[in-house]
């Protein structure tokens, strides 16, 4: 049995040697790769053609409001709203003589003064203020505001809503990248239906 016990601390003691040698042993100097994820999406960026479309909602808070177009009356009334909304083709640059209305934004603490041809967001991006946006086109929810006031549709109009329902601007609810003022009011930025 003593030759045992010699034999594991000799075994034991040549172990723990090669494990300390090793340890303190200076190795190959690994280096780790260089990180190519810039340049792969570089890359991919160069396949994929240039569009119109506005940036996915993936980036809008809430992931979009595409559930929201679609209402109870089923597409059939979905595309007649639309074929309306095209008909009225409201174009502000078409605005002659332009009226001003005075926007006040509780937020930002603030009244300003903002033609009825320019829209909400760029106006309040000219004083300064960092307002929330994604698409600029009408088309998430990112720069949704409420209007403090009342029903949307009797202090602005809009050039392009593809997210918010008529319930929703009812309860005061605009998307101030594509809403132009018609009448003074006070506006809460970044509030979502």
């Amino acid at each position: 049995m003593v030759e045992l016990t010699s034999l594991g601390v000799v075994t034991g003691f040549l172990l723990t040697a090669v494990t300390v040698i090793l340890h303190y042993s200076e190795g190959t100097g690994w280096e780790p790769t260089e990180d190519i994820s810039q340049e792969v999406l570089e890359r991919r960026a160069e396949t994929v053609p240039e569009t119109d479309f506005p940036e996915p909602m993936n980036r809008s808070i809430g992931g979009g409001g595409a559930a929201a177009a679609v209402g109870a009356g089923g597409a059939e009334a979905e595309l007649a709203d639309s074929e309306e909304e095209e008909e009225e083709g409201f174009d502000p640059a078409a605005i002659e003589d332009p009226e001003t209305y005075e926007i006040e934004f509780s937020k930002e603490g603030e009244t300003i003064e903002i033609a009825e041809n320019e829209n909400i967001l760029e106006a309040g991006e000219e004083e300064g203020w960092d307002l929330p946006y994604a698409c600029r086109e009408g088309s998430c929810l990112s720069c949704s505001g409420h209007i403090a006031d009342g029903d949307a549709h009797d202090y602005v109009r809009h050039s392009n809503n593809d997210t918010l329902s008529d319930d929703e601007m009812e309860r005061g609810y605009c998307l101030t990248c594509t809403a132009y003022p018609t009448q003074s009011f006070t506006l809460e930025t970044d509030e979502s239906p």
